[in-house]
């Protein structure tokens, strides 16, 4: 290894220790940088003055009282030179996200669509026209967009959507269709919720996020890092069977949780046309609203508990559409929760809400690219 390449290579993850503690720790002055990194002071200053002239980091004012001698000059991410974008594409929506480095949102727009039956190029272009939205608004601010991140409700993998059943997506290259002029990539629309509870909800620590939508998934999130299986898989929560005779599911197998607990098994089983109609329904104790709730409650608490046997958990986040039917879910779902783990594990896992609702995909996707760049900042400063 030449001199040239270890200098560049200490150099970028001296970069990443800088900008990783600003980031975990918020405002600190050169010498707080230096203390908490090991490096010396000159070497902070030097790559502190790089970071401010790439627009990742900028200075605050004096540091606060306490800090021996003369007061320096505190830093702290910026948000206004780099952004990201997140977007999606679910079973009847579009949404896109625009984030900047100091993970405050500068944009989000969501459009009602029934994407079931539509070709992926035509959903695809309807989705374009929400990002170039997003990118003017980027523009305007003076941001500039370093990547986008797209989710999907669908196994994914290498840039393909494997198999979406309730989209009708098969094998769809779909990063690669999008024609924007940034670069896209592409993940599972659970995986991109279960980030955004860790990065920006309530999660922490060891916990299950299940994404509650037309169809169900989940993402697993174990050590403060996203658990994805051997080929990416990992979490297709829906299409657990929790009746072997029960209705036939769109993935060809029968009596999966999504049938009992989907969006559209919830909606039909309750007589409502959508979801705010089901909520409205639920809080004047209409019976039909309940019994479907309660039902899909109960379903829900056999797929957990059979995850739980399998994974020890303790905490598990109910999002999308589950977030807003959490008091009636969860009261269903406790229970058996309680009869199947209870006398094995001695507790059951807490179920919470999570506080994101339908942003968790879109603020996960926004936060891959804002994630990689905190984590490599090397490729995002100027060069002499």
């Amino acid at each position: 290894m030449t001199q040239a390449v270890r200098h560049d290579s200490m150099r970028a993850r001296n970069l990443e220790l800088v900008l990783g503690e600003v980031s975990r720790r918020g405002p600190l002055t050169r010498a707080a940088l230096a203390e908490l990194t090991g490096l010396t002071k000159s070497t902070v200053s030097k790559l502190v003055g790089d970071l401010l002239d790439a627009g990742l980091l900028a200075e605050t004012g004096p540091a606060r009282a306490g800090e021996r001698g003369r007061p320096g000059v505190e830093v702290v991410l910026s948000g206004g030179r780099v952004a990201s974008l997140g977007l999606e594409v679910n079973v009847d929506y579009l949404a896109v996200c625009l984030l900047d480095l100091a993970r405050a949102v500068r944009f989000t727009k969501r459009r009602e669509r029934d994407n079931r039956g539509s070709r992926p190029a035509t959903v695809l272009r309807e989705l374009e026209k929400l990002a170039t939205e997003a990118l003017g608004e980027a523009s305007a601010l003076g941001l500039t967009v370093a990547g986008a991140v797209l989710a999907v409700s669908g196994p994914v993998g290498d840039g393909v959507v494997f198999s979406a059943p309730n989209l009708g997506w098969r094998d769809v290259r779909a990063a690669a269709m999008l024609r924007l002029p940034v670069p896209v990539d592409l993940d599972n629309e659970a995986n991109l919720g279960a980030l955004g509870e860790l990065w920006f909800g309530t999660g922490g620590g060891d916990f299950l996020y299940v994404s509650g939508e037309v169809g169900i998934g989940a993402g697993l999130v174990v050590g403060g890092s996203l658990f994805r299986g051997a080929h990416g898989l990992a979490g297709e929560l829906g299409h657990v069977v929790v009746s072997p005779a029960g209705p036939p599911c769109r993935c060809g197998a029968a009596g999966c949780l999504e049938t009992y607990a989907g969006q559209e098994a919830l909606l039909t089983a309750a007589g409502v046309r959508s979801v705010p109609d089901l909520v409205a329904a639920l809080e004047s104790g209409a019976n039909a609203a309940v019994e479907a709730c309660t039902a899909a409650g109960e379903a829900l608490g056999h797929a957990l508990a059979s995850a739980v046997n399998l994974l020890d958990l303790d905490h598990i986040v109910l999002g999308g559409i589950f977030a807003a039917l959490f008091p009636w879910l969860a009261p269903a779902a406790d229970p058996v929760l309680a009869a199947r783990l209870g006398r094995l594990r001695g507790s059951v896992p807490t179920l919470t809400a999570s506080t994101l609702r339908g942003d968790a995909a879109t603020l996960g996707a926004a936060g891959r690219t804002i994630h990689r760049i905190l984590d490599d900042p090397g490729p995002f400063l100027s060069r002499d």
